[in-house]
């Protein structure tokens, strides 16, 4: 497990202290005098984020104090594994939530190593052999989103997405199948087809199944391995980073190994459409009009408005399955970035009860979510005068709510169903948030998935 080690009896890790101000004053006086003048000439005040080493008389490594602010904070040790030296450390006091630090600090131990060498192995929290186990199924999965997401097109296009949807069903003894190229136009997949059909690397849908009795959720994912926006080519500032569009599909795909490996007492489909928005002379273009799977005509206004595209056609075969519940996740909108910033995934539902559920479980978790509203009045907003609806239209009012919008004409009103519009990345280095790929609303779904529906008997 990365960052973090067993500990066991004799070990010779050394002790990691973690402090408020409250408490600095009474563990300074434990420590004795003389470490004591140490640590005040260091300025060390306990401030959440600091630290300073205490060494022995012989110049060794006594002990480490940090200060935190909240003592439930997951993040609380979150920088400590690349800023301690390496080698092993174990909790010296019970003045932060064991479980908690161990999962901030193994997802501040991630590096992303594909393609360069690691500048130096991370310092490794020592803990019980049952923190390990608790927190494991959490960083695998944070490390799949952000592994997928970091991972170039060249290495990851909509075949290789695909094939790690297979991989994960292998792991479980789930079933697979996928359609190919024109093989989405035989079975009514047309809007994923038309907008992967461009590139070189022909558009897939790819499907697990898994469980045999329950509630059926579908979990559906975008997929847009790269987005050059088609024939309304994108700036060069935006199409920089668009490897990671694929995030809604990486959060997908980890949220249902989540749900099979906790066993969770129910049916599963996981829906990964799978293109590359490219350029070429067969690309769709801005005017035509397709008829979706359900039937519904569509006027493509905009070309770079993709994902909603090939959302509609899975979201549309996972409603003809009558599921207890339909999530999405999809990097689907500047627009939600600019309403809420880059850590605020926006959260759209048609259930009340569900979206307080997932916004519960987010405060839960420090994994925060902020609803958005369905405000159907906005649909005029998507109108077309030559079909049903368009993708997008001339405003740029509200383009995150006009999006989810879309999506729901595909979900009869009977389904319960949430759509998250999400990052998928930091911009910068931050505590136990390395730049790069980011898992954003995972710890939160899964912790709702596992109180609606019960743990494995």
């Amino acid at each position: 497990m990365q960052g973090l080690t067993e500990l066991r009896r004799n070990s010779r890790a050394t002790e990691l202290i973690a402090l408020t101000t409250d408490t600095l004053d009474a563990q300074l006086k434990s420590l004795g005098a003389k470490a004591k003048r140490w640590v005040e000439a260091q300025g060390f005040k306990a401030d959440a984020g600091s630290l300073v080493q205490v060494p022995n008389d012989d110049g060794s490594l006594r002990c480490v104090l940090v200060g935190v602010g909240r003592t439930d904070d997951i993040y609380a040790l979150a920088s400590l594994p690349q800023r301690l030296p390496a080698g092993d450390y174990r909790l010296g006091n019970d003045a932060i939530d064991v479980q908690r630090a161990a999962l901030g600090w193994a997802l501040g131990a991630y590096q992303f190593t594909r393609y360069k060498k690691p500048r130096r192995a991370p310092a490794q929290l020592a803990v019980d052999a049952a923190v390990i186990a608790a927190v494991a199924p959490l960083v695998e999965a944070a490390t799949r989103t952000r592994d997928l997401i970091n991972t170039p097109t060249e290495d990851l296009g909509p075949a290789e997405l695909c094939a790690a949807v297979r991989d994960l069903g292998k792991a479980h003894g789930a079933k697979f199948r996928e359609w190919v190229g024109d093989a989405l136009l035989k079975n009514n997949f047309p809007t994923i087809h038309a907008v992967g059909r461009a590139s070189h690397r022909e558009p897939r849908l790819a499907e697990l199944t898994w469980g045999k009795k329950g509630p059926h959720l579908v979990i559906v994912g975008k997929g847009v391995c790269f987005d050059t926006g088609g024939l309304d080519l994108k700036p060069a500032d935006g199409m920089r980073w668009m490897k990671k569009d694929m995030g809604g599909a990486a959060h997908a795909i980890a949220l249902a190994g989540l749900v099979m490996q906790a066993k969770l007492p129910l049916r599963l489909t996981l829906l990964i459409p799978a293109v590359e928005n490219a350029v070429a002379g067969n690309a769709y273009r801005p005017g035509e009009v397709i008829t979706t799977r359900p039937g519904i005509t569509v006027e493509i206004d905009n070309t770079d408005a993709e994902g909603r595209l090939i959302l509609c056609d899975a979201l549309a075969y996972a409603a003809e399955q009558k599921p207890d519940l339909i999530l999405d996740f999809a990097t689907l909108t500047g627009a939600a970035r600019i309403a809420l910033g880059p850590d605020l995934p926006a959260l759209f539902c048609n259930r009340d009860d569900i979206a307080q559920q997932l916004l519960d479980a987010g405060t839960a978790q420090q994994d925060p979510l902020w609803r958005m509203p369905l405000w159907r009045p906005y649909l005029t907003m998507l109108e077309s005068h030559i079909a049903d609806l368009a993708n997008a239209g001339p405003s740029r009012h509200a383009g995150a709510v006009t999006a989810a919008l879309y999506l729901e004409r595909f979900v009869p009103e009977t389904i319960p169903w949430a759509h998250l519009d999400v990052y998928s990345w930091n911009d910068g280095e931050r505590p136990g948030k390395p730049k790069g790929g980011e898992a954003q609303g995972l710890r939160a779904y899964f912790e709702f998935l596992k109180k609606r529906y019960g743990t494995a008997g």
